[in-house]
């Protein structure tokens, strides 16, 4: 062999590589994690657009500004006519009227026909997983019942609102024009719908703007009657928009951060798009600008707000705002727009056309979705896994149905899956026992050629052939299994069926932190045993790395939901269970003498 020839790298090296490499990555993420925790920004994912102040009056109301590359798209709101004046002034005194039924309480804006706030009223808030359980004890505190969450908001904290308005007929009605309340019920009252109509005259047109709720629903059918009293044929546009501002919605934090906030469209041609707000701050936005299909979306982790129209030709924008009226959050920093734009068909003198709509404000209720439009469950993102995560879901609600508990339907998926994979599971074990075997002999191979690196590794490779080991036999099972466990990650996080769900005791919320550090402290124990039964590495860095694995994965998992870390720690039993039967038997069958 040429001297200048570097030998191969053997098993205990990649070994030793693959293991500081995810040490130190899991140092970087526990680091990024206190960050958060402790309100600074994440260094990972910095996505979230920092507050920019405005001092500039706004030109126009908020959501009518230009899009994202400065331009104003063909016929947009930007483009309505509305008086500038308007937009400057303050806003103008208003009562919202509120509509409710059992799980959504809507308050609409009479001027402009604006939904400024909805709650669901079955989705309730999560209190803060600090002043809970263990901590609430050492505080003095007991944890306060959660209010309902709320998605729409329009104050000076927050800006969320549904818009919608007429454009390309001079002096339409839009999202700033006062309209009328015609009277009529404001609650179900028992009944399975309650109704708003809103009426405004401007341009020749008399629009009038019907909201209905639906008994046991979050989907609002919006109905847009334009209604022609000019003289000559008018061709009317309807425009639907989400305008929200760019901060995080309130009680993220921790492993929820890294999902995604902001606008989102499906199209037929395109698919699934998401426009992250700071591509819309870098005007670096792609999506698709015209389809005879599709939806828009605000989304947020475990909500989302869509409209979704019905059949025909609409024209999307999305962009950012930076300014808005005085008294809102769009003052004083950036908001942003996803909308579109519905092209009607021409209205006769004395004739009516009717656009509608569907404007969804509730929980990724994947169900509810699907029914709604096609692809809206995509708003649930599990990223490139999606063909892995949605099977697995799939057999997770199938769980629940059969045992009515989310903790024990995670427990029972668990099981399935670690069965799926358990012939790969036993090669990775076996190679394991035989490398554990092993042992002694390859750290007297290390003092042995000490010196001499070369000739260790020749030795080593020769020993790995003699006994019929594959150095890498252990690490190609468990990543081929990286996937579907990485995709059942998601499918726990992302699945709004855990909020608020408990599994037993101390957990009454699978999608919080665990407040007592029993499923953390348990999941160390996991890690410690499993670092026991394998084989103990020959370099005395390596082991230590191995020993500290538990505390630094232990210590991660306090910022996890509990959905999680008990999906974890069952992993971590049963792959114990499975190698401690596997070494028992190799053990065994190992020839005396």
């Amino acid at each position: 062999m040429n001297e200048t020839q570097k030998p191969p790298m053997s098993g205990a090296d990649l070994r030793r590589t693959i293991l500081w490499v995810v040490f130190g990555t899991s140092l970087l993420f526990l680091w990024d994690k206190w960050q958060i925790y402790n309100g600074r920004p994440s260094l990972l994912l910095p996505g979230k657009p920092a507050v920019t102040a405005t001092t500039t009056p706004a030109a126009a109301p908020a959501g009518v500004a230009a899009t994202s590359d400065g331009s104003v798209p063909a016929g947009s709101p930007a483009t309505a006519g509305a008086p500038a004046a308007a937009a400057a002034a303050a806003p103008v005194a208003r009562k919202p009227v509120t509509l409710e039924t059992d799980t959504l309480r809507l308050l609409v804006d009479p001027v402009g026909g604006v939904v400024v706030r909805a709650d669901l009223l079955e989705q309730l808030k999560t209190p803060e997983w600090k002043h809970a359980g263990l901590m609430a004890l050492v505080n003095g505190e007991s944890p306060q019942a959660g209010s309902p969450v709320t998605l729409f908001e329009n104050d000076a904290q927050h800006v969320y609102t549904a818009q919608s308005g007429v454009i390309r007929v001079e002096g339409a009605p839009n999202h700033t024009t006062p309209f009328t309340v015609v009277d009529g019920p404001k609650s179900t009252d028992g009944g399975a719908t309650v109704t708003l109509k809103l009426a405004a005259e401007g341009g020749g047109l008399k629009v009038t703007k019907t909201f209905t709720l639906h008994r046991g629903r979050y989907d609002i059918d919006v109905a847009h009657q334009i209604e022609n009293d000019g003289s000559t044929a008018v061709s009317p546009a309807v425009y639907l928009q989400l305008v929200r501002d760019g901060s995080s919605p309130d009680g993220e934090s921790g492993s929820q951060s890294r999902t995604f906030t902001g606008p989102a469209l499906y199209t037929d041609a395109k698919k699934f798009q998401k426009v992250s707000f700071s591509d819309l701050d870098k005007d670096k936005a792609s999506y698709d600008k015209k389809a005879s299909d599709g939806w828009i979306a605000m989304v947020q982790h475990y909500f989302v707000t869509a409209w979704v129209p019905a059949n025909g030709e609409r024209e999307y924008y999305v962009g950012k705002l930076d300014s808005g009226p005085a008294g809102t959050a769009c003052a004083t920093q950036s908001c942003y727009r996803i909308g579109m734009i519905l092209a009607g068909a021409p209205v006769a003198p004395g004739a009516t056309e009717t656009v509608n709509a569907k404007l969804y404000a509730g929980p990724q209720d994947q169900g509810a979705l699907e029914g709604l439009a096609p692809e809206l469950d995509r708003v649930v993102d599990y990223g490139w896994l999606q063909p892995v995560a949605k099977p697995l879901f799939w057999l997770l609600q199938i769980l629940h149905k059969a045992v009515a508990n989310w903790g024990w339907a995670i427990i029972l998926l668990t099981v399935i899956v670690k069965l799926a994979f358990f012939p790969l599971s036993a090669a990775s074990y076996k190679s394991m026992a035989k490398m554990k075997e092993v042992g002694p002999r390859l750290q007297k191979i290390r003092e042995q050629y000490a010196d001499d690196k070369q000739k260790q590794q020749l030795a080593m490779m020769e020993l790995y052939k003699t006994e019929k080991i594959n150095p890498v036999g252990g690490c190609l099972p468990i990543l081929v299994q990286m996937p579907v466990f990485i995709a059942l990650y998601w499918v726990l996080l992302g699945s709004v069926e855990m909020r608020n769900a408990p599994w037993i005791l101390w957990v009454k919320d699978l999608a919080a932190p665990d407040s007592w550090f029993i499923l953390p402290a348990l999941m160390m124990a996991s890690m410690w045993v499993q670092y026991k039964l394998n084989p103990t590495p020959p370099d005395p860095v390596q082991a230590k790395v191995m020993a500290i694995m538990p505390i630094v994965f232990g210590a991660m998992m306090f910022f996890f939901p509990a959905g999680l870390v008990l999906y974890w720690t069952v992993n971590n039993l049963l792959s114990i269970g499975q190698q401690w039967a596997i070494t028992k038997k190799f053990a065994q069958a190992k020839p005396v003498g």
